[in-house]
């Protein structure tokens, strides 16, 4: 398959590459880095990204950012951070990439644990993700030609542990493999409308 992984160089993305590139033409894309430079945030940089690359037959996004803080001290433009920066641009990902995916392809999102296991100032980032599952949800039963859409919703990673130090306490850590492992479950696999929890 020709699969193209955004946000390749991140953790999340790393092990999406590591889980498929073994079997797979992959492609590489970042803000900053990989094969092709996008601009998630940017809907024309996308459609670019997309006419460079051609016919797909797999997107893969493991991007996203957002604001941290006390809800009684964020402001909306805080709180809007993580809904454009990681909902709003994986959706349009999606958007823009209907037509350069093949008969049957696949979609997968990630999203992550904070909207159903919160932690303390992570009210916006919770909403970010339950947006990224709710579109999932709803956009698998309007697919056209048979492609399917899902996300991998992830535990912090191992890798990232010292990253995040002090603030999931008590949540277990989740290694690279296991979670290449949903993104190869998500692309490689049948099923539609789902979130890959791995925890």
């Amino acid at each position: 398959m020709k699969i193209i992984i955004i946000g390749a160089g991140g953790a999340v993305g790393k092990t999406a590459v590591q889980a498929l590139s073994e079997r797979h033409d992959v492609i590489t894309a970042g803000r900053s880095s990989g094969d092709i430079t996008v601009d998630l945030e940017d809907f024309s940089s996308i459609q670019t990204m997309y006419k460079m690359v051609g016919k797909v037959d797999a997107v893969v996004c493991a991007i996203g950012h957002g604001h941290f803080g006390p809800v009684q001290d964020m402001a909306p433009e805080q709180a809007m951070i993580g809904i454009d920066g990681k909902a709003m641009a994986q959706i349009n990902l999606v958007l823009a990439g209907i037509a350069h995916v093949i008969d049957g392809g696949s979609f997968t999102l990630t999203s992550g644990v904070l909207n159903r296991d919160p932690i303390k100032g992570g009210a916006a980032a919770a909403a970010a993700n339950g947006a990224i599952d709710g579109f999932v949800a709803g956009a698998a039963v309007d697919m056209p030609r048979g492609i399917r859409i899902n996300a991998v919703s992830p535990e912090v990673l191992e890798a990232s542990r010292t990253k995040y130090e002090g603030f999931f306490r008590g949540h277990n850590h989740v290694s690279d493999h296991a979670v290449g492992e949903a993104f190869s479950k998500s692309v490689e696999g049948c099923l539609t409308g789902q979130v890959f929890i791995v925890e």
